[in-house]
C-alpha cells in the first residue's frame, strides 16, 4: 500500500504472508507475516477466522505505545524484533486450528502520529488428518452358496477419520485391479451396469483350474435329482457300532460339488465410491468392488484395499482372503450331560488353508433335525450355536445337521445325539459333508 495526500507521498506499507503447505495434525507450525514500511510501527494484530468465517478471534497483538505483546493462544509467544516480520507459533495443531488467518499491521505516517494506516495479509492453514481405520467387509453378508446360477459379490472398503478424503483402490493377489466405474450398484436387469463374465475363456486358465481341482481330491458331482447328500452318510453312520461311551472316533465323509453354471476366469470388476463428512470434520469413505463370483477360482484369493493420503508416508491397507467354510470344529457343553440338562452345540472354528486366518465372508449357520422338527417344534434354527433345553430321553439317537455356507461353498456337519440316561453322558458322533471349491 502507498498512501498519498494532495499528491504528496506520506508513506508506504507492504504486507505479505509466507506460503504454507498442508500441516499434519499434531505438528507444530509457524505463521509468518512480512512487512516493509518507511512509517512508524504502531501495532500488529493476528486474527483467526471462526464460525465458518463469520467472526474473527484476536490471537496475538503487539502495541508499540506500551511496548507490550499479548496473546490468547495456549502457548505464550516470545516477542521477536518486529521490524520486518511477525511470527505466531501454533504448537500441535488440531482440526479446530484449520482455517483463515489474518495479519494486520498499523503504522503512523512519517513525522505524524495523527493518522494510523492499516494494511493486512491473510493465509489459509489446512490441517490434514491421516485415516484412523480401514476395514474390508462383504456386502449382504451372511449369504448362502449358489449352486445353480452366478451371483454378484461385493467387497466394501470402509475408511474413516481422514481429511481430506483418501484415494482408495483394490488389489487381487498383490496386483492392481482394473475396474469400471459405476454410479450405481450393478444390477443384472440393467445392461449398462450388468456384471457379466467375459466370453473369451482361456484354455490354459481352464486347464489350470481343473488341475487345482484334481490336486484337492476326487470330485463328486450331484446328479440332477439329488437334493441332499445326507442319505449316503446316514447309511454309513448306521453301520457303526456305538459300543463305547468313553472313546470318540469320528469319521468324516467329504464330498465336493461345483456350481452347475459356466463361469469365466476373467471377470469384469465394477467400482463404486462415495464419501461424506462426519461430525468431527473428517471424511468417511466407502469403496465397493463388485464382480460375478467364481468359487472355483476366487476361493483362497487375497483381496486388499489400499489408500493413499498426503498425511501417510506409505499406503495403508486392509486385506481379506476369500475362503469357503470347511472342517467345522464343534464344541458341546457340558461334555457329560444328564437327561434334563441343557446341551449347547456350537461351531468353534474351521480348518483353514495356509493363506487364510479366518473364514471370509462370515458363514451362514443353519441347524436342522434329520427326520423331524427341532425340540421347540420349529423346522430349523439359525445361528452359530444350537441350544437344546432340558434334553429328554426321546432325543436318543437324533441326528442334527449344521449347514455352514457362504458364497464360496457349503459344508454340512451331522451330529448324532445319544442319551443313555440320567447317570450316563450324552455322546456325540459327527460326520461331515462339504461343498466347496479349491
Amino acid at each position: 500500500y502507498i498512501f498519498y495526500i494532495n499528491n504528496l507521498l506520506l508513506c508506504y506499507l507492504i504486507v505479505s504472508m509466507d506460503p504454507l503447505p498442508p500441516v499434519i495434525i499434531g505438528d507444530t507450525i509457524t505463521l509468518k507475516c512480512n512487512f516493509q514500511t518507511d512509517g512508524t510501527l504502531r501495532e500488529i494484530a493476528w486474527f483467526q477466522a471462526i464460525e465458518g468465517g463469520n467472526a474473527k478471534q484476536k490471537i496475538f497483538t503487539y502495541d508499540s505505545v506500551y511496548n507490550t505483546s499479548y496473546s490468547n493462544m495456549e502457548d505464550t509467544n516470545k516477542r521477536e524484533e518486529l521490524v520486518y516480520h511477525s511470527t505466531v507459533r501454533l504448537p500441535e495443531v488440531q482440526l479446530e486450528d484449520d482455517g483463515l488467518y489474518e495479519c494486520h499491521v498499523g503504522i503512523y505516517s512519517k513525522g505524524s502520529r495523527e493518522k494510523m494506516i492499516v494494511a493486512s495479509g491473510s493465509i489459509t492453514l489446512t490441517v490434514i488428518v491421516p485415516p484412523k481405520s480401514i476395514s474390508v467387509a462383504a456386502a449382504n453378508s451372511p449369504a448362502p452358496f449358489s449352486r445353480y446360477e452366478a451371483k454378484n459379490f461385493t467387497l466394501v472398503c470402509i475408511v474413516t477419520g481422514a481429511k481430506p478424503a483418501p484415494l482408495v483402490y483394490f488389489k487381487r493377489d498383490g496386483e492392481l485391479i482394473d475396474v469400471f466405474p459405476t454410479r450405481s450398484s450393478p444390477d443384472k436387469n440393467r445392461g449398462g451396469n450388468q456384471v457379466l463374465p467375459r466370453g473369451d475363456l482361456d484354455d490354459t486358465k481352464i486347464h489350470k483350474s481343473l488341475s487345482l481341482q484334481n490336486e484337492a481330491g476326487k470330485l463328486t458331482q450331484l446328479r440332477p435329482n439329488e437334493t441332499d447328500s445326507f442319505e449316503h452318510s446316514e447309511e454309513e453312520g448306521s453301520k457303526l457300532k456305538l459300543e463305547s461311551t468313553t472313546e470318540q472316533i469320528p469319521e468324516t465323509v467329504v464330498s465336493r460339488e461345483f456350481p452347475r453354471w459356466v463361469q469365466s476366469s476373467d471377470p469384469l470388476y465394477y467400482f463404486q465410491h462415495w464419501q461424506q463428512v462426519v461430525g468431527d470434520g473428517t471424511m468417511e469413505v466407502r469403496a465397493m468392488l463388485t464382480w460375478s463370483l467364481n468359487p472355483q477360482l476366487d476361493n483362497e484369493a487375497l483381496f486388499s484395499c489400499e489408500v493413499n493420503h498426503p498425511a501417510l508416508s506409505m499406503p495403508m491397507q486392509a486385506e481379506v482372503t476369500l475362503t469357503a467354510p470347511r472342517g467345522p470344529k464343534l464344541s458341546t457343553r457340558p461334555t457329560k450331560a444328564k437327561v434334563g440338562d441343557t446341551v449347547r452345540i456350537s461351531v468353534q472354528g474351521f480348518q483353514l488353508g495356509p493363506s487364510a486366518t479366518k473364514v471370509f465372508p462370515e458363514p451362514l449357520f443353519t441347524w436342522t433335525r434329520v427326520g423331524g422338527n427341532m425340540l421347540d417344534g420349529s423346522e430349523k434354527h439359525d445361528g452359530r450355536e444350537l441350544v437344546l433345553e432340558r434334553v429328554p430321553a426321546e432325543l436318543n439317537g437324533s441326528m442334527f445337521r449344521c449347514t455352514a455356507q457362504n458364497p464360496l461353498g457349503s459344508t454340512d456337519t451331522y451330529t448324532r445325539l445319544i442319551v443313555f440316561g440320567e447317570s450316563l453322558c450324552v455322546w456325540l458322533f459327527s460326520s461331515c459333508s462339504e461343498q466347496w471349491h479349491h
